[in-house]
Order: structure tokens, then C-alpha cells, then sequence
């Protein structure tokens, strides 16, 4: 019987990814002056995937990947004041207000009624926490768990901590990668909802899945009627 149901934050509790990608539009922009610029996109995609074994997830890290693109894209004659634009643009994401989806609130309302409620969510420690703070919903989450990566050793070791068996655990979460397969294969439950522009590395999956083992729900709202039906 599910007794904790576990939700990704980005692009499952509040938007995130247009963030990332209208700033990446602004990068281009900045570098469309510099010879090579042509590559600029590509190179920070690659120089993000490769950077997280160094930094992790979220601006921060997202951050000095521009820098290191820019770097590179200029034969490095980037200019101090390129730079400081770059850095302004983190700060704009970071200052960005929460935009939650649409429904999430009475979703959770009603969910907290019969479950305990579980934010895992991936990044950077202050600034995912900063995010749950200014999101106005935290009051709904019994835990919030900010971790560096998604795994299953990870999610086991959660599970563990708090001492809950996989068939009592849902994960929501709009990632494959990162929200689906790990359950999958721990034995807990999975609901999977899409979002428009996840990032191509949440896509990366160490096999294929099987699509009968999780649900997936094309919208927020029809979380609950799935939970209901799961706990018949």
C-alpha cells in the first residue's frame, strides 16, 4: 500500500527549463559577434553534460559552463565585460519568481489528506531550497531531499533512511532518467508526466524501459484519480 508519494521540483512542481533555454538564446546572442559563433549552442550542451561530474546540476554549474563555451567559441578573447553580462544572466535566473503548474497546489491539497508528501529534487543545496521556500507550497512536504544525483542506489538509500519499503513509495517526476527508471527497478511506483523541453540528458537511459511498469498522465491534475486507482 503507497503511503509517501515523492515529487521531482523542476518541471514537475514549478517551470524551469525555459529558464535555461531562453538564457541560452541570450548566450548565442552575446557571442554572435566572435567567429566561431556558429558552435556556441552545441558546445555549451556538451560542455554541460561533461561539467557535471565536475559541478553538479543547476545555474551554478550551468554558469560556468557558458563561461568555459565562451571561453572557447572566442579562442579566448572574451572580453571582462562578456563576462560580466554572463554572470548577470545567472543572477537573473536566479531571481526569477517560481512559476508553479497549473493545479499542483489543489493536487497536493488533496494528496496530503492520505499521504505523506516528499520533495526529492537534484542541484544545487541553497539554491533548490531557496526555490521551495519562495514556492509557497513547501507547508504541503513532510521531507525535502536535495540531492546530487538520481540513482538507484540513491533513491535505496532514501528509502532506507526513512525506513519505507518500495511498494509503500511513488515518485513522480517529469525525468525518465531520473524520476521512472531507478523505481522501476527498486520496485516502488512511478507516474511519469512529460514536459515540453526536458533536457536531452534526462533522456539517457541505461536500457530500455518497460512502459507497463509506470504510469503516465499528460497533466498534474490527474495524479490524484491515478493514486486513488493504485490504492483500490
Amino acid at each position: 500500500m503507497i503511503e509517501v508519494i515523492a515529487f521531482d521540483a523542476d518541471d514537475t512542481l514549478w517551470h524551469n527549463e525555459h529558464f535555461y533555454s531562453n538564457t541560452k538564446k541570450k548566450f548565442e546572442g552575446l557571442l554572435s559577434r566572435y567567429p566561431g559563433s556558429d558552435r556556441a549552442g552545441e558546445l555549451l550542451e556538451q560542455l554541460e553534460e561533461k561539467n557535471i561530474a565536475y559541478y553538479g546540476y543547476g545555474i551554478k554549474s550551468f554558469t560556468l559552463s557558458m563561461v568555459e563555451a565562451a571561453i572557447e567559441v572566442s579562442q579566448n578573447n572574451i572580453s571582462g565585460e562578456d563576462i560580466r553580462m554572463i554572470l548577470d544572466y545567472s543572477k537573473e535566473m536566479l531571481d526569477e519568481d517560481v512559476h508553479l503548474m497549473d493545479g499542483i497546489e489543489e493536487t497536493l491539497r488533496q494528496l496530503a489528506e492520505d499521504f505523506q508528501l516528499m520533495i526529492i529534487t537534484k542541484g544545487d543545496l541553497f539554491e533548490q531550497y531557496r526555490k521551495v521556500k519562495r514556492s509557497g507550497i513547501a507547508n504541503y512536504f513532510m521531507y525535502i531531499e536535495v540531492v546530487a544525483e538520481k540513482t538507484v542506489n540513491v533513491y535505496r538509500d532514501l528509502l532506507n533512511r526513512y525506513r519505507f519499503e518500495p511498494n509503500q513509495f511513488l515518485m513522480v517526476g517529469n525525468s525518465l532518467r531520473s524520476d521512472i527508471q531507478p523505481l522501476i527497478q527498486l520496485g516502488a511506483h512511478a507516474i511519469y508526466i512529460p514536459y515540453p523541453t526536458t533536457w536531452a540528458h534526462e533522456y539517457n537511459l541505461d536500457e530500455e524501459l518497460d512502459h507497463s511498469k509506470y504510469i503516465e498522465v499528460d497533466n498534474i491534475k490527474n495524479i490524484v484519480y491515478e493514486v486513488r486507482r493504485l490504492t483500490r
